[in-house]
């Protein structure tokens, strides 16, 4: 997150005074896209009275639909649960699919031979159990492995003229634990050949063509579920089996909640405003209060969770901010003093430090006390000693970066990755989205982890996404260490180019320092750490599952967090350095409301 660092800018001292300039680095971050008139002036686009009453009478129809209609077989049932999912309207209907699914799971016994004989079904099955967290009674899920392995263990050759099921294994797949070998083999197979089908798109329909370009580009367990959920309205009104109230109910839903965000957006761009950390003295920092809103949106979209979202999207900006002040603007003897500070959450001891700083501090102890104390008035639950621990380890996590960078240290890889999963603020998000659960009891509150193995892989993932976004090395380093032999040299080259990066601002990332350990190309590094990506998901889709006592927001920022970090950072630095498809895909979601 912190490329482009370049210029130096010399700086009096901060009372004014010509004694021993300091030289403070910048970074050049973009001015934020979003212009804070600009966002006060959308229009909220409420539902009118018809609409909403047309939004409620389809809500009706559609719970009927699921629980009523016996007529309709299991496999029927699980494509309107898997259509209601991607059309982003499932949170309405939360009690009704939960006790289906876990219906469908106790009698799976029975069902063993109608499952056999159907890969499409047999793979919505298996992963919208998993995506709900609801285990099949028996040792592992072979009904699905059985419907595309025969007795001997071998792929099942005819499955290749399924291309619908082979899609439905494909997605599956994803959802795999760690020792689940026969998945890996699936996600092998499927990809391969349904890459073989959109060479030769004549073959198949249309529709299916988009949907198989669109999984193979990105998996749906990967995406963030919002962005999805625009773009499969637009794809599920072509389907041939399209249920139009379904598609009815969705538009109007997702314009619904769009006026919802606009109105929480507009008061969080006051309350940024307010605040006066971007611009004048902050200019070194970036400013990403949408970005920060659209993250927060991104992992718990569901209108309920409106406080959390919100609270979020300050604790977010923050974190921006700071992470700027250790990496770009601080000196080193600043950032102890900065850290010192937050450890002992006063204010006093700041004398030295800039303005900006103080200000920084002043700011975030009251936004973090405010927090608190609605809680505490509300739920009667003291989150604030939970809040000052995690930006306590958050700031001494960032010094540790800041040390290596003013020593010219080049961590190892492990070095890095200890320190860079804490880096990424992921842990400190995670534990407040706990923290701020509507579900939160004294006890769970109590019981709170610093920090659990979902949290660790949750970061893990982003922190991999970050680096494989930010992260570039020289092109010399791989153009050596393809055609020379000589490690030596290439270690030579790679201290040089890694030595200018220091000089600009960067400590080596896990690309960098993988490299440099293993005497790798960057090449081999980057598919190393996507090995790394897919390792940590199927770790996390390990405890996603076996962990039940997890509160629910919680949960949905584990799996959603990695999620938004690979929209915005697949094509570049979508958060540092955004640029037009970033804005194009926030207005599609935030701004610009579905034709109805």
């Amino acid at each position: 997150m912190k490329e482009e660092v370049g210029s130096l800018k010399t700086l009096a001292s901060t009372d004014g005074t010509p004694s021993s300039p300091l030289l403070r680095r910048t970074a050049n971050y973009q001015p934020s896209l979003w212009d804070g008139c600009y966002i006060q002036s959308l229009p909220d686009g409420t539902l009118d009275v018809e609409q909403f009453g047309l939004w409620g009478k389809l809500k009706e129809e559609v719970r009927h639909l699921i629980n009523h209609n016996k007529q309709k077989d299991i496999f029927e049932k699980l494509e309107v649960v898997d259509a209601l999912c991607r059309l982003g309207i499932s949170y309405h209907f939360e009690w009704e699919i939960k006790s289906m699914l876990s219906l469908i799971a106790s009698s799976m016994g029975s069902l063993r031979d109608i499952l056999h004989n159907n890969l499409d079904g047999s793979a919505l099955l298996f992963r919208l159990l998993r995506e709900y967290g609801i285990r099949v009674p028996n040792p592992s899920e072979d009904f699905l492995i059985k419907c595309f392995k025969n007795e001997s263990g071998s792929l099942k050759v005819n499955i290749i003229n399924d291309v619908k099921g082979m899609l439905s294994l494909y997605e599956a797949s994803y959802l795999a634990n760690d020792d689940e070998d026969e998945l890996d083999e699936a996600k092998k197979f499927t990809n391969k050949n349904l890459s073989i089908y959109l060479k030769e798109p004549v073959l198949i329909n249309h529709s299916l063509v988009e949907q198989i370009r669109h999984a193979l580009e990105l998996p749906l367990h990967w995406r963030m579920p919002r962005l999805h959920t625009r773009w499969f309205i637009d794809a599920y009104g072509k389907q041939e089996k399209m249920n139009p109230h379904l598609l009815k109910l969705a538009k109007l839903d997702f314009n619904m909640l769009q006026s919802i965000y606009k109105k929480e957006l507009k008061e969080m761009s006051r309350w940024w405003k307010s605040l006066g950390l971007a611009g004048g003295d902050f200019s070194f920092a970036r400013d990403r209060l949408m970005e920060n809103y659209f993250w927060s949106m991104g992992c718990t979209f569901e209108p309920h969770f409106w406080r959390c979202r919100k609270e979020i999207t300050k604790i977010g900006s923050f974190l921006t901010t700071i992470d700027d002040i250790y990496d770009i603007y601080g000196s080193l003897e600043e950032l102890m003093i900065f850290t010192d500070v937050v450890n002992e959450w006063k204010t006093t001891g700041n004398e030295k430090l800039p303005n900006n700083m103080k200000k920084t501090l002043s700011a975030l102890f009251n936004t973090m006390n405010d927090i608190a104390a609605v809680t505490l008035a509300e739920r009667g639950l003291d989150i604030l000693p939970r809040l000052k621990r995690l930006w306590r380890d958050q700031c001494k996590a960032y010094l540790v970066e800041a040390i290596w960078y003013h020593t010219r240290y080049t961590p190892t890889f492990n070095e890095y990755m200890e320190n860079a999963w804490i880096t990424i603020g992921v842990p400190l998000l995670l534990t407040c989205a706990y923290c701020l659960s509507e579900d939160l009891t004294l006890e769970a509150l109590n019981c709170l982890d610093f920090y659990p193995k979902v949290t660790r892989y949750s970061s893990m993932i982003t922190r991999l996404y970050d680096d494989l976004a930010t992260s570039t090395v020289s092109k010399s380093i791989l153009f050596i260490s393809i055609y020379s032999q000589h490690a030596s040299l290439i270690n030579f080259v790679s201290d040089i180019l890694i030595q200018d990066e220091l000089q600009r601002g960067d400590v080596p990332k896990s690309i960098q320092c993988y490299m440099m350990e293993a005497n790798v190309s960057e090449s081999v590094a980057r598919e190393h750490m996507k090995y790394l990506i897919e390792k940590y998901w199927k770790l996390l889709n390990y405890e996603y599952l076996h962990n039940l006592n997890m509160e629910e927001c919680f949960k949905r920022h584990v799996l959603n967090f990695p999620r938004v970090t690979q929209f915005l950072y697949q094509n570049g630095d979508g958060y540092g350095k955004p640029g037009n498809d970033t804005k194009q895909q926030i207005m599609s979601v935030l701004i610009n409301p579905i034709p109805l």
